[in-house]
């Protein structure tokens, strides 16, 4: 009967019959394929697959949310995944040589490209975990016996992230004050995690002074804290042991990818829980090479940009789209604003205030979407109730949906 071959044992067949073809093989290979390249067309022109698919496009004035799909890529970046796309290469030591580059860019022990920022909080708690004992790597989340498993955060900082964490079967231990982050430590406390976009009772120097002096590792998530461009650095040198950064948002790199940055042996145990390795808690948490490559390129585009110019370039373009409105509510059906919170009441009160005053009603009617965060609706509905006037009833139908359920500060 023939032998039934696994995935593995077929491909090291491969590879064993492409050895034994000799170096002949290969060169004829290669010399065909030197003249098949010389005889392609140029490059075919893009299909628009949101147009065929029958997906809005919109200008965002919200923010790098992942729900609407983050950043653009700059042309640097682009071009840079499109090269890496053309060409195979071994996935583990793209990792590490795009790893030892980031690190030494951004002035820390080690770096990993993750598959986002919540993925390089999943692998920084499965490091601290299984830090010198590899056996855990494949028995975490769901055996986590002799291995510590507890995340003290305090309470302000808790969030939807929090799974992130506990995806690798962690408890996470509430604090409020500087007493109780103190009587927090146990001999089952792995990490601590602050929440960088949001101030809190302890700050940054407490939070990671206490830890040291139990020896824990403290993990910052600083997902879309850039820019300004130094804070790439800035909590690392800081003292956090581990900090997560979206490449996606203000480094407009591949919108699926992040940074794992921090101490050296965490980040290769990081490595180890990571994809392509299989017995793993980050297995699914699979980076292809062109987002590793676009990572890396983004970071280069970013440390060549200057966060005055950059704020500048923000500034005019927000100011562009304020003039314009100002003029007219005449906004093309392609235009489609979704507005976060922080913006929320006061465009409201500006939109309705215009409209009532250039009678420009109809026009209002299908030119904005707004998010349905919390206290936005119902701060909308009072803020109709006392508009007695067409433009207040007309704009009573512009809340078309919910788009933003996340919290405006890390999206």
């Amino acid at each position: 009967m023939a032998e039934k071959l696994s995935r593995r044992k077929l491909l090291r067949k491969g590879t064993q019959a492409l050895v034994a073809g000799g170096v002949s093989v290969y060169a004829a290979s290669a010399a065909e394929e030197l003249v098949a390249e010389s005889a392609l067309p140029s490059m075919p022109k893009g299909i628009d697959y949101y147009e065929k698919l029958g997906v809005s496009t919109f200008i965002n004035a919200a923010g790098t949310y992942t729900i609407l799909t983050a950043s653009t890529m700059p042309p640097e970046v682009q071009a840079a995944v499109a090269l890496a796309a053309k060409k195979p290469v071994h996935l583990m030591e793209l990792h590490q040589a795009a790893g030892n580059y980031l690190a030494g860019k951004l002035r820390c022990g080690g770096a990993l490209v993750t598959s986002g920022a919540a993925a390089a909080l999943t692998l920084g708690t499965a490091a601290c975990m299984t830090l010198g004992n590899k056996d855990a790597i494949a028995s975490i989340p769901t055996d986590v016996t002799g291995l510590k498993n507890e995340v003290i955060v305090q309470k302000s900082h808790r969030y939807e992230y929090d799974h992130a964490m506990r995806n690798c079967g962690v408890k996470v231990i509430e604090v409020e004050t500087m007493e109780q982050y103190e009587n927090a430590f146990t001999e089952k406390t792995v990490m601590t995690n602050f929440f960088n976009a949001v101030e809190a009772p302890i700050s940054r120097e407490d939070w990671i002074r206490i830890a040291h002096k139990h020896g824990v590792p403290c993990f910052n998530d600083a997902a879309a804290d850039v820019p300004p461009i130094s804070n790439l650095w800035n909590y690392t040198q800081m003292g956090f042991d581990l900090v997560a950064f979206s490449g996606g948002k203000g480094m407009r790199g591949p919108q699926c990818t992040g940074l794992l940055l921090g101490r050296k042996d965490l980040i290769e145990v990081a490595r180890l829980n990571n994809s392509p390795n299989s017995n793993a808690v980050g297995r699914g948490l699979k980076v292809a090479k062109e987002e590793i490559i676009g990572m890396v390129a983004a970071v280069d585009w970013f440390l060549a940009q200057d966060d005055a110019a950059m704020e500048f370039e923000f500034r005019k373009r927000a100011n562009r789209i304020a003039d314009h409105l100002k003029k007219s509510l005449l906004w093309k059906r392609e235009c489609l604003f979704l507005l976060s919170p922080i913006t929320f009441h006061t465009f409201w009160l500006r939109t309705i205030r215009l409209a009532s005053k250039q009678r420009a009603t109809k026009s209002c009617e299908r030119c904005v979407k707004v998010s349905r965060a919390s206290k936005s609706i119902p701060a909308l509905e009072e803020l109709l109730r006392v508009q007695d006037s067409p433009a207040g009833k007309t704009l009573s139908s512009l809340a078309y949906g919910c788009f933003n359920r996340g919290r405006p500060d890390r999206g």
